[in-house]
C-alpha cells in the first residue's frame, strides 16, 4: 500500500515561477493561456510542448476550453497520485512497514497477517500482490468514493472550474460515515485561506512540475522492475517483477468474480 504524501522535497524546482492569480470566478483557459502558463514553469528550454496536439482534440464535446479544463484536471490528478506513489513505492522498496496486523487480530477467527508479512513479498509489485483481496476491494472503493466528491465540484473543471480543485471531504453529505480529515491537506496544516493569491498560485506551479517529475519517477522505479533498462535506476537492484504491473487485481485474488477470466485473457498474449 502507498504511504500518502502531499509533496515531496526531492521534485522542488529550482527556480520561483511567475504565475498570474487565478481568478475566484470560472475562466475558461485556452491554448494561449496554456502557453504562458508553460512560460512561467520555471523549467529551462521546455516551454509548452504538445507533440500529439491534444490541446486541439474536442474531448467529448466540451470544446477547446473545456477539453484544456479536463486534461489540466488529468494531469493534477495522476501527478498527486504519481508522487504518492513514487515516495510509497521508495518506503516499500525499504522494507519500512507498520508494525501491526492488516488482518486478523483477537476479534477475528482468521489468520492474522501482519504488514511485515506482506513486505516479505518482495518489491513493491510483489507486496502489491501479497495485499488481501478484502484490502483491495476497500481500496477501489476508496477511490470511487473519492472519484464521486471530486465530480461535485461547482463550477465543474470542464466548466471554468479550477482544474485540481477537490471539494471538501468534511462537509460532503452522501459519505456513510463522518470523515475527520481532508483529503488535500488532512492535517490543516498549509493554511490555504492564509494565502495570497500570488502564493497559491506560485504553489499550484510547484505542483504541476513536482507531478510531471514523480510520473516520470514512478514508471522509471516500475520499468526497472520490470529488467528494463532505465538510466539510473536498473543499477539500484531493485527486485524483479514478473507479474502485470497494468493490472489491479493477480492470480492471489482469483476467487472475485471476472478475475480468473481476466488473467486467462492476459495469458493469451
Amino acid at each position: 500500500m502507498m504511504m500518502l504524501a502531499s509533496q515531496s522535497a526531492a521534485f522542488a524546482p529550482a527556480m520561483v515561477p511567475r504565475v498570474a492569480p487565478r481568478a475566484a470566478t470560472p475562466v475558461m483557459e485556452t491554448v494561449g493561456d496554456l502557453e504562458a502558463l508553460e512560460e512561467d514553469a520555471g523549467v529551462p528550454f521546455l516551454g509548452f510542448w504538445d507533440p500529439l496536439g491534444f490541446t486541439k482534440l474536442d474531448l467529448y464535446d466540451f470544446g477547446e476550453s473545456g477539453s484544456i479544463g479536463w486534461l489540466r484536471h488529468a494531469e493534477l490528478k495522476h501527478g498527486r497520485v504519481a508522487m504518492a506513489g513514487f515516495v510509497g513505492f521508495c518506503v516499500h522498496a525499504n522494507g519500512i512497514v507498520f508494525p501491526w496486523a492488516i488482518t486478523g487480530g483477537p476479534l477475528s477467527d482468521g489468520e492474522t497477517t501482519m504488514f511485515a508479512d506482506i513486505s516479505a513479498a518482495g518489491g513493491p509489485c510483489d507486496q502489491w500482490d501479497a495485499v488481501p483481496s478484502a484490502g483491495k476491494l476497500q481500496i477501489l472503493l476508496t477511490i470511487a468514493l473519492l472519484e464521486i466528491v471530486g465530480e461535485t465540484a461547482t463550477p465543474h473543471y470542464t466548466k471554468g472550474g479550477k482544474p485540481g480543485f477537490y471539494p471538501s471531504l468534511k462537509e460532503y453529505k452522501n459519505i456513510p460515515h463522518p470523515i475527520p480529515f481532508e483529503l488535500v491537506d488532512p492535517f490543516g496544516l498549509a493554511n490555504f485561506d492564509g494565502m495570497d493569491e500570488a502564493t497559491k498560485a506560485k504553489k499550484r506551479q510547484i505542483e504541476i512540475n513536482n507531478g510531471r517529475l514523480a510520473m516520470i519517477g514512478i514508471f522509471g522505479l516500475i520499468s526497472a522492475s520490470k529488467g528494463l533498462i532505465v538510466p539510473g535506476l536498473d543499477s539500484l537492484g531493485l527486485p524483479q517483477y514478473d507479474g502485470e504491473v497494468m493490472a489491479f487485481f493477480s492470480s492471489g485474488d482469483a476467487g472475485l468474480p471476472f478475475v480468473s477470466q481476466m488473467l486467462e485473457g492476459y495469458t493469451l498474449f
